[in-house]
């Protein structure tokens, strides 16, 4: 790929006007210090959507925001749900799909995954689709099949629309625990996913990894393990390790050409 992509991922913190500082102070740093080999996206909550996305109109940013979920269906009696062309209609150009904390903690499954994935592409959004085995796959060395399995399933029916889709892997044990898988163990799973898109006719998807990714390792793993870039949660909420991140892909990046 010719360029890496960094996603911040901020789950359920920061409120309105903590997001607009954090916007500014992250469009500011880019501004002042370009990484022009980088493609960088904010994952904000719901309800800072609006305020993000026009405080990144307002910098004329490179940075593009993203959902962290929506739903599959285009509108209804769904409480509590959000719509893709409703996001399409705030800025927004992708959206995290079937993240693991989804999954797990709202039951999200392999079917529904595949259904808000062909509703985002269908709606002309991209969708960074998440991927990663738990533990006990782990051990049981299971975890090629298990991750192959999820690429099948979430991919059925959007063979046509590879372009917009972009696939993070995320090993749900190294998620938010300070433990980050191995450069030997994400090559490997890279190799594993990268044949399976290709496969699928997915070759042009962008592979990403996710799970405990910090300013200290972020080179190592671009390098040693392979990856196109990162899905960031706990480092994307601090501007300095968020754009350490960020300037180490350039960096990585710049030495490929």
């Amino acid at each position: 790929m010719s360029k890496a992509l960094v996603i911040g991922n901020w789950k359920m913190n920061l409120d309105h006007v903590e997001a607009v500082h954090l916007t500014q102070q992250i469009a500011a740093l880019l501004a002042s210090r370009p990484a022009d080999r980088v493609d960088v996206v904010l994952a904000p909550p719901f309800v800072d959507l609006r305020s993000v996305t026009s405080v990144l109109e307002a910098e004329h940013s490179v940075i593009t925001a993203a959902a962290q979920h929506a739903s599959d269906r285009d509108n209804g009696a769904f409480t509590g749900e959000v719509s893709v062309s409703m996001l399409k209609r705030l800025g927004v150009s992708s959206v995290i799909v079937g993240h693991s904390e989804r999954r797990t903690l709202y039951h999200m499954d392999d079917a529904l995954v595949a259904s808000t994935v062909r509703a985002v592409v269908r709606g002309g959004l991209d969708a960074v689709l998440c991927i990663g085995e738990n533990l006990a796959t782990r051990e049981a060395q299971e975890h090629d099949d298990f991750v192959r399995q999820q690429l099948l399933s979430a991919l059925e029916g959007v063979q046509e629309s590879n372009e917009r889709v972009t696939v993070a892997y995320e090993p749900i044990w190294a998620i938010g625990t300070g433990q980050t898988a191995t450069t030997e163990q994400i090559r490997d799973m890279m190799s594993t996913i990268r044949t399976q898109l290709s496969a699928l006719r997915f070759s042009t998807s962008r592979v990403l990894y996710g799970g405990s990714v910090n300013a200290e390792n972020a080179a190592t793993i671009v390098t040693d393990g392979g990856v196109d870039g990162f899905l960031v949660g706990g480092a994307s909420l601090k501007t300095d390790s968020f754009a350490a991140i960020i300037g180490a892909c350039n960096d990585c990046y710049a030495e490929r050409r």
